[in-house]
């Protein structure tokens, strides 16, 4: 597992780079695809997320590469994980999402555990 972890922390934060840029730029296509209402206010508040989403990507990125121990920064990026896939399971049992969304939810799920792990391993 170790053998591939780089690359699938690299993986994640690229992903959620893109899937940032995405939902900034266009919200009203996440919001498509997870059936969420799509409003002025909601178009706004999802393009905001998509933007500290992109944020907190290229901050896992630039830890990995930092020649020094980031520790807190990964940490945090696990935090915004952990946090997204918490806040997309509550608006799926309020019925703001659809059940489509729990794909996001676990990938946000997976992807915090997976930082959390590199954080321990890396720190080894």
């Amino acid at each position: 597992m170790n053998k591939y972890l780089n690359p699938i922390v690299i993986i994640i934060s690229i992903a959620t780079i893109l899937s940032g840029l995405v939902q900034m730029i266009s919200p009203q296509t996440v919001l498509t695809f997870i059936q969420g209402e799509i409003t002025p206010t909601s178009s706004h508040f999802f393009a905001i997320v998509g933007m500290f989403m992109t944020f907190f990507g290229a901050l896992m990125l630039h830890a990995i590469y930092s020649a020094s121990p980031q520790r807190p920064a990964i940490l945090w990026c696990a935090m915004q994980k952990l946090g997204a896939f918490a806040a997309v399971g509550l608006g799926i049992i309020n019925g703001i999402f659809a059940p489509i969304a729990a794909a996001v939810a676990l990938f946000d799920l997976f992807s915090g555990l997976i930082f959390l792990y590199y954080r321990r391993v890396r720190s080894e």
